[in-house]
């Protein structure tokens, strides 16, 4: 199948954020864009507006009969009735995961992944490379606030892509380069244990192509069986990595830092992003940068007009008296760096954290670091699981969290009645965290909290 011969598309979960992406490029590549989604949400309400054509209600006679691909998300269960109906009449339905090998097979592509990360870091290089005049067309798994965008299109022969380890889905890629940030437990009911996670990930760097370069987190657990292939790797403060930061300067609006690369010093780097996590982030892109022949002032630059991803410390309220910020973490590691870089810009502050779990299975494989980590926190106001894919597991509630957080003031409250739980309450620094639904929540958790 040639992707660019595709004139009339149907999505089957286009609200997702891959999918979206996906939907994006069919779009601007002449396509006509029809699909489904359960949620009338704000991304839904953004692609009607750019064209595309939207229905909230499993229908089959609703959908388009004269599509010449179907495409959806693993989350949609394989008895949803369009899915169904477009499978046994005979057209051709993928998964979104195999579009992306079908777009990427014969391009140059970079592909971000890890356990976690993976968002932050390609919306750095997209933005690197976009930036720079470089260019790239880059399929992100957030919203860049620089292009209120998941989608970037200035190259079409350059492919950035996230790299989704959920499905084994970024086993069927073969990038060019290829970025590993993390390699923690995570998606066990696929995995099995962390040893499967690893040997997906030492499968995915196998993968890449011959003439291409592996840019490694120097942390990762696998990093030795990584070694027989070219590789770069950075790390935050290992000074035995190839690229490391020394001499960092934060604050809650911006962050300055110096790093050291196999060959020279940059110095008076700048993000208009906060955490340390992010100059970690930042700097595999500059490494990726560099390997494709980027200036160093057009690095530095691109660096200084990055704005960041939204729900990715994204301040809500900032404030001398009260500060509000919406994460995305849903994994505990992502959790405890999150809530390293809020403690180090407010020690003196009391830190509150409404935490809104993700999957069931993830809650029953990771209960107890997720207690440890957010026992970071002062106070923990846990939400009930948000199941998103997955059906209810016997026995696995938001509890088995709750029973490991150390942290003296924390309670369990059911989403539904959070804000009536929040009416009257002071916080000092409030965030909320998680990958469901708790960003719903926002606008109306701003009003009960700044009145």
């Amino acid at each position: 199948m040639n992707i660019k011969d595709i004139k009339k598309v149907y999505f089957i979960g286009i609200g997702g954020i891959g999918m979206s992406a996906l939907a994006r490029y069919f779009k601007h590549c002449g396509a006509s864009v029809y699909g489904y989604d359960r949620t009338q949400s704000s991304l839904c309400d953004t692609l009607t507006a750019e064209g595309m054509n939207i229905h909230y209600t499993e229908d089959v006679t609703q959908i388009p009969l004269d599509v010449q691909l179907v495409v959806y998300t693993p989350a949609i269960p394989a008895h949803h009735a369009e899915l169904v109906y477009y499978r046994q009449n005979g057209y051709t339905v993928l998964k979104r995961s195999e579009v992306l090998q079908l777009i990427t097979d014969q391009v140059f592509t970079i592909a971000v992944a890890g356990s976690h990360g993976k968002t932050s870091v390609t919306s750095l290089i997209t933005h690197l490379l976009h930036h720079s005049g470089y260019g790239c067309t880059a399929f992100v798994g957030g919203i860049m606030t620089n292009y209120n965008a998941n989608f970037v299109v200035s190259n079409p022969n350059v492919v950035v892509i996230e790299a989704d380890e959920f499905d084994r889905s970024f086993l069927r890629l073969k990038p060019t380069l290829a970025i590993i940030t993390a390699v923690d437990s995570d998606h066990l009911d696929i995995y099995g244990t962390q040893a499967g996670v690893e040997e997906a990930f030492e499968q995915f760097a196998s993968q890449v192509k011959s003439n291409g370069h592996l840019f490694v987190n120097s942390r990762v657990p696998i990093l030795d069986k990584l070694k027989k292939y070219p590789i770069t790797t950075y790390d935050l403060d290992n000074k035995k990595a190839d690229y490391y930061v020394k001499n960092i300067l934060l604050d809650s609006d911006h962050c300055g830092f110096t790093v050291q690369t196999p060959n020279e010093v940059l110095n008076n780097l700048q993000l208009q992003i906060s955490g340390k996590h992010n100059i970690e982030n930042a700097l595999v892109a500059i490494a990726v940068a560099q390997y494709l022949g980027i200036d160093n002032t057009k690095i530095a630059e691109a660096l200084h007009t990055f704005t960041g991803v939204k729900r990715r410390f994204e301040y809500i309220v900032r404030t001398p008296n009260f500060v509000f910020i919406d994460d995305y973490a849903h994994h505990p590691e992502e959790i405890n760096a999150l809530l390293k870089s809020v403690r180090f810009l407010y020690p003196k502050h009391k830190i509150s954290v409404i935490f809104q779990p993700h999957l069931y299975s993830r809650t029953k494989d990771l209960a107890a670091e997720f207690g440890q980590a957010l026992s970071q926190a002062d106070e923990v106001i846990l939400l009930d699981i948000y199941p998103a894919r997955e059906l209810p597991i016997e026995g696995v509630t938001s509890n088995l969290i709750f029973e490991h957080i150390q942290s003296t003031q924390k309670s369990t409250c059911v989403k539904t009645q959070l804000l009536n739980y929040l009416q009257g309450k002071h916080f000092d620094v409030l965030l909320t965290v998680g990958a469901g639904d708790i960003d719903t929540y926002l606008s109306d958790i701003k009003n009960i909290t700044t009145t």
